[in-house]
């Protein structure tokens, strides 16, 4: 890991760095949401308790919906013009919606500006995990991607400090300026203003050079619609796709829904748990095991064993999650999201899988839309949790629906090639 910090590897460290606080800014959006969500409803007039469920949930599919179409977007366009281009375009994007979404006045504005950042954040993780894996040799890139995914998670602890009690920012504006502004207006402007921050940092950076040499060759680019023509091909990307789903039923239903299920319905946790607290537990074990995760493969030379290994924590600690968190405290239960984050935290081997199997005319595009249908995937997840639950009781069918996807993704990672030290200085056969 020494040779990372030699002189003639600073264009890389600089990409890293670019590529990781970038990311640390997507996910503080992508997860500030889910922590203000009940209090910016309540202040544009929403009260009700079914109408904030209900309108949380049409917004949240607003903002995943906009980046089921922004991964197709970015990545055909860093297959296209560049991945550099989507790194900064992307971040400009969400980094504005950002600081409109704090000033929005109802609710078609709020879906539309949740729309657009949705489109932004999509764009940014396959751009810089494909600059960086072209940029940085075949023995190093797995601490790139390993730095980039690490730090980038603790945007989700930011959001969560923020988010949930960062209210003495909006009392130092109003003390500053005299204007006064809602804790869940800071919160967006402030994840605004970091991304804005954030494009200096574009001077002295360059494009791949795997990306340039294409220019001479007379190759498709960014065919998304070629990898469904193989059969080979075509299973290769889903099974990329599969490995990532239980990252997103552990978001997007385990912690996503930690009040309710923590509540005296479901496990009865003693004392009250908070989404806030879930979220930044979560992270926190993402960001350690996708630390973890990282360090493990550079040393056992596999990307495919350190996921089966992962797989087989994750299962241990959702079962963790439904029966050992009953009545006890809930500094337990915010112990066991913690290990669930853990467990989970193979986000970076996952993208960096996806980003080895294929040719350098395909790979952003295969890069940016991988991870954003898997996180589309906690539509499907939650849909199919919500239609258990009626037959199955709300933990049986949380428990369902997790095995179904820890399941496919133990096929896929069982299936893909061993992409380790892969030298990606080559093109997809399309």
């Amino acid at each position: 890991m020494k040779s990372l910090f030699l002189p003639k590897n600073r264009q890389a460290l600089l990409l890293v760095t670019v590529a990781a606080l970038g990311y640390f800014v997507d996910i503080y959006d992508l997860i500030l949401f889910n922590v203000v969500k009940r209090e910016s409803l309540l202040s544009l007039g929403i009260t009700q308790e079914e109408q904030l469920k209900n309108t949380g949930i049409m917004l949240f599919n607003f903002q995943m919906g906009g980046m089921l179409v922004g991964g197709l977007l970015w990545g055909i366009l860093g297959d296209k013009k560049g991945r550099l281009k989507v790194l900064f375009g992307s971040i400009l994007m969400y980094s504005l919606a950002n600081v409109l979404n704090a000033f929005v006045t109802d609710i078609s504005s709020y879906a539309f500006i949740r729309f657009v950042a949705g489109i932004g954040l999509a764009g940014e993780l396959g751009a810089g995990i494909t600059l960086v894996s072209e940029v940085m040799s075949k023995e190093t890139r797995g601490y790139g991607t390993m730095i980039i995914v690490t730090f980038g998670a603790l945007g989700a602890v930011l959001a969560g400090l923020v988010g949930g009690e960062g209210t003495w920012f909006a009392q130092l504006i109003e003390s500053l300026s005299g204007i006064a502004l809602q804790n869940w207006q800071v919160a967006y402007i402030i994840g605004g203003i970091l991304g804005l921050m954030l494009l200096v940092l574009r001077i002295g950076t360059l494009e791949s050079s795997m990306y340039k040499n294409l220019h001479h060759e007379q190759v498709k680019r960014g065919d998304f619609l070629a990898l469904f023509k193989r059969r080979d091909t075509a299973v290769k990307y889903i099974q990329c796709i599969f490995i990532g789903l239980p990252v997103w039923y552990a978001v997007g239903i385990l912690i996503a829904l930690a009040e309710n299920f923590g509540g005296e319905a479901l496990l009865g946790v003693s004392g009250k748990v908070s989404n806030a607290n879930a979220v930044m537990y979560a992270y926190l074990g993402l960001s350690a095991g996708d630390l973890l995760s990282g360090i493990m493969s550079q040393w056992m030379k596999s990307r495919r064993k350190v996921v089966m290994l992962y797989l087989a924590f994750s299962i241990v600690v959702v079962w963790m999650y439904f029966f050992t968190t009953g009545g006890r405290s809930a500094s337990w239960f915010y112990f066991v999201c913690f290990l669930v984050g853990t467990g989970t935290g193979f986000w970076a081997l996952f993208v960096t899988i996806a980003a080895e199997q294929f040719g350098t005319n395909i790979r952003s595009t295969v890069t940016t839309t991988v991870p954003n249908f898997v996180r589309g995937a906690v539509i499907p997840i939650s849909a199919g949790f919500k239609l258990l639950e009626g037959p199955a009781g709300t933990i049986g069918s949380a428990l369902i629906v997790g095995a179904i996807c820890i399941a496919l993704a133990f096929w896929a990672i069982w299936g893909v090639k061993e992409s380790f030290g892969k030298d990606l200085n080559y093109v997809e056969a399309m």
